[in-house]
């Protein structure tokens, strides 16, 4: 059975991440492995300093104090994180999924998940967590890094879920956007839905013969495809294709080898995620 990994913090975008989840499951006939870290580093230590010219025994008595909270912080945090997966669990079977694994693990998500995405065909995460900063639209390096580190398809969950009927592909030519368009004509996640295919660029003999083949391939395995080249900057063309055609979901690969490849590395994987507005499925 295909399984798929949920990495949840009970942030706002923890419901939409429950139910992209429950929608991928139910496209893949999969199980669902719910997934939350325990991150030492997003806590509010205490910080004192204790390096003045107090006593011995108040310094002491002053740590003894400081472990004690300590602990009293981290069982509280482990607290939280079972009633976030108790939740996570509720929604999910409440959704439809028949198999449901919810871990509990300390360290950083970032740090950690190519060991869990491992037995994973897919893994889910929201746009934003506890720690983003909404002011500035930042989402942060832990998503980056995480879709840096994953070998599976990462779909990243918008704010809220809505029906998905349609999608735009967006084809650079380069090997991750070709492993994106063989994804969808062999897996049943994204069968039933509508296809544009979308390439940014000056058109050229070769971009246009590996959107004409893509184009063939995705209509083979049942889909309704239209498919075009854009000239301009990918993160405008393709926001302005997505509101233009209404689509619901955008395909890319993560890296490429065309202008596309810098909107998924460093600083502007936040931009071009936050740009579209609607969830986005990478793939390396």
């Amino acid at each position: 059975m295909p399984n798929i990994l949920a990495c949840t913090d009970g942030s706002i975008y923890a419901n939409s991440v429950y139910n992209h989840t429950a929608w991928a499951a139910a496209k893949m006939s999969a199980s669902v492995h719910v997934l939350h870290m325990l991150n030492p580093h997003h806590e509010d230590p205490v910080k004192t300093d204790t390096s003045g010219s107090i006593g011995f025994g108040a310094k002491s008595a002053l740590l003894a104090e400081i472990v004690e909270l300590e602990a009293a912080r981290a069982k509280v945090a482990r607290k939280h994180g079972e009633v976030i997966l108790e939740d996570a669990t509720a929604q999910l079977t409440a959704a439809g999924v028949q198999e449901v694994v919810a871990d509990q693990k300390h360290g950083r998500l970032s740090d950690s998940i190519d060991s869990y995405e491992r037995d994973a065909d897919l893994v889910v995460i929201g746009k934003r967590g506890n720690h983003a900063d909404f002011a500035t639209g930042h989402i942060g390096h832990n998503l980056e890094r995480v879709v840096r580190s994953c070998q599976h398809p990462v779909l990243v969950a918008s704010r809220e879920f809505t029906k998905m009927d349609s999608f735009v592909l967006a084809l650079d030519g380069g090997p991750s956007s070709k492993k994106a368009v063989e994804y969808a004509a062999n897996n049943p996640l994204l069968q039933g839905m509508k296809c544009h295919l979308l390439s940014v660029g000056k058109g050229n003999a070769k971009l246009e013969a590996a959107l004409n083949e893509a184009k063939q391939t995705l209509a083979d395995a049942g889909y309704e495809v239209s498919a075009e080249i854009r000239d301009g900057e990918p993160d405008k063309v393709i926001a302005e294709a997505v509101a233009e055609e209404h689509l619901d979901l955008l395909v890319m690969g993560a890296y490429g080898h065309s202008h596309i490849r810098h909107l998924i590395v460093g600083s502007t994987t936040t931009a071009m995620i936050r740009t579209v507005k609607i969830p986005v499925l990478l793939f390396r």
